[in-house]
């Protein structure tokens, strides 16, 4: 898989971020507005920027942008760690989504974050591995990670929903300090906002066989990028910072886009962070 944003699309988050004008990074990068359009939209230049003195003028990291330029890719995780772990993806006009759904392997109770475009992949999930679904977690309320979502509890009218939109009714709404079992599996939440006002991160530790904690993290933080600012930038890479980071090194990120990650590889070779 390779990652959810190319080059190009890091440099112009970065640059979006810090509020610089296109002609002053063309011009750290060495590169006409042209060349570094072409460079922003494509992932490619064709001819090498100075990715050092652009990554100084737009508040990225130089070493890990050019990192990333040569082509770094998170290790693919060995998912048998975590036995009731499946990853969906679902696609509707050129955008994949992930959602993920977890199970405890005992009483086959199971958690949905969020659900993608499509529920029929989840409900056949669900059907094969004899599941109930007890509780829907959303990361946030854009319409990619919850179009299924009415399909979904149309099926399972009775799984509760958890939320951090400040719009849903009481009983939806997740608080600081909640926890939710499912069998031995213990979930809790951390407010992500800056990319969405409602952006959620939902932590699960528990795991059989002291498998490492996961973190559904939504939009938030790419496996070398992070989701855009659309609430803030600043707040966006601040919650990123205090409340992903923050986790044990080996915690497993589970993105709505691009490849697996950890906090590990995020923190050697994110060039926001």
């Amino acid at each position: 898989m390779t990652l959810e944003d190319h080059l190009g699309d890091i440099i112009r988050k970065g640059r979006l971020a810090s509020g610089v004008e296109p002609g002053l990074a063309a011009q750290a990068a060495g590169l006409t507005a042209a060349e570094l359009a072409a460079l922003e939209e494509t992932g490619q230049s064709s001819r090498p920027p100075n990715l050092a003195a652009l990554a100084a003028a737009i508040g990225l990291n130089a070493a890990k942008l050019e990192g990333i330029a040569r082509g770094w890719l998170p290790p693919s995780p060995d998912l048998s760690l975590w036995r009731e772990l499946r990853q969906i993806t679902t696609t509707s006009d050129n955008l994949s989504v992930h959602c993920y759904l977890i199970w405890d392997e005992v009483f086959r109770d199971a958690a949905l974050f969020d659900t993608g475009w499509d529920a029929a992949p989840v409900l056949r999930m669900i059907e094969e591995n004899g599941l109930v679904l007890r509780h829907l977690f959303v990361t946030h309320s854009h319409q990619d990670h919850i179009a299924a979502l009415g399909d979904i509890r149309a099926r399972f009218p009775t799984a509760h929903l958890h939320t951090g939109s400040k719009n849903a009714p009481p009983q939806h709404r997740n608080r600081a300090n909640d926890f939710v079992h499912l069998g031995s599996l213990r979930i809790t939440n951390r407010d992500t906002p800056g990319h969405a006002p409602d952006g959620v991160t939902y932590i699960v530790g528990n795991w059989p066989d002291d498998a490492p904690h996961v973190a559904f993290v939504g939009d938030a933080i790419f496996a070398g990028s992070m989701g855009r600012g659309n609430q803030s930038w600043e707040l966006a890479r601040q919650k990123v910072r205090e409340q992903i980071l923050t986790l044990p090194a080996e915690t497993l990120l589970c993105p709505g886009h691009g490849p697996l990650t950890t906090v590990a590889g995020e923190k050697a070779n994110n060039p926001f962070f």
